[in-house]
């Protein structure tokens, strides 16, 4: 048995053990990321006993490269992949294993612990999720660099349901593009939804705490993934959070309104552009302009026609389900 972060405890050694950990990866034409994701995953000390990809229709060579690397490759529609619903399906297929590491195609893990630091927290039986540190990529811009370093700083954190008091909705915040789960409190707590748009990870975070689990937030676990979006790019990525915060109306009730974390943004990206490149401020209302107006027509989504959200959404395949494209505000988390 290999164990991670064995630590003596009254004499016995206890630890993680390295074979019930699996990484799962959902792809989709992956192979422009390839070498950068694979560099990554071979420079950690020890991997986890398997990794799983699960491809969406790949028209590229992705499929083989997985293969060559004696990964676990399943095979789906593109049609059918969700944010929420393809992850839970993939956990049946690593079904011995008891914590499970999500990563995206475009993570790139920055150092040779960073899996390691990802999943000690789980020596805490109470911890039912781990979620690393987004550092921008080399080359990003000052927006994308800020967005980053604003929502993934340098001090780790560890939540539990009080700290919505003191966080309102970003105590539930998780990012799925490197993420761990204890496969106990995940399926506790009903897996991933099938049914969201996007924020699969912050649902499940916000289930959790309510359950009594506690989440990580482990800066020490790194990756280099952030995206250089235009304005209208974050309108739409807006109106889709809106749509969710809509449709999981209980996260709101709970937690609290996204507003006060906006303008706690708004602030610190002037702050960050100051002076040396006050010439972007403009772009900032815009930008700021942008995801307001997105995210608040997202929280009217039942009022519009699904072509217009479709229109409007950064997923546009989403809408093409008649059932998930027609709201339903769900107003306790069990539900």
């Amino acid at each position: 048995m290999s164990l991670v972060n064995a630590e003596k405890c009254d004499g016995e050694q206890v630890g993680i053990d390295r074979t019930q950990i699996a990484v799962i990866i959902p792809t989709c034409n992956a192979e422009k990321n390839w070498d950068r994701l694979i560099f990554g995953l071979h420079l950690q000390k020890l991997l986890p006993h398997q990794i799983t990809i699960v491809d969406s229709s790949s028209e590229d060579r992705t499929c083989e490269l997985a293969l060559r690397e004696g990964f676990q490759l399943i095979r789906i529609d593109r049609a059918n992949f969700n944010h929420g619903g393809t992850r839970q399906m993939a956990l049946h297929h690593v079904h011995w294993a008891s914590l499970v590491v999500y990563m995206t195609q475009d993570a790139v893990l920055a150092n040779e612990e960073a899996i390691d630091q990802l999943i000690a927290p789980f020596l805490d039986p109470k911890i039912g999720l781990s979620y690393g540190r987004q550092l921008p990529r080399p080359g990003a811009g000052p927006f994308e660099a800020h967005a980053r370093l604003f929502n993934y700083p340098g001090v780790s954190q560890v939540r539990t349901f009080e700290s919505r008091r003191q966080f309102g909705i970003k105590a539930a915040f998780s990012s799925n593009s490197f993420a761990a789960y204890r496969v106990e409190a995940l399926q506790s707590v009903g897996g991933f939804p099938s049914d969201v748009i996007i924020a699969e990870d912050s649902v499940v975070a916000a289930k959790m705490l309510m359950s009594g689990w506690k989440t990580v937030y482990q800066a020490d676990a790194q990756v280099y993934h952030s995206h250089s979006y235009s304005p209208i790019e974050e309108f739409r990525r807006y109106f889709d959070i809106g749509v969710c915060h809509h449709r999981e109306s209980w996260m709101r009730e709970t937690f609290g309104k996204a507003d006060g974390e906006g303008l706690r943004f708004l602030r610190s990206e002037i702050s960050y552009l100051w002076p040396n490149r006050f010439y972007l401020l403009p772009e900032v209302f815009v930008r700021s302009t942008a995801k307001i107006l997105g995210y608040k027509l997202g929280l009217m989504e039942e009022k519009l026609p699904s072509s217009l959200s479709r229109k409007l959404s950064f997923f546009p395949d989403f809408w093409k389900d008649p059932v998930r494209s027609k709201s339903s505000m769900r107003r306790h988390a069990s539900s």
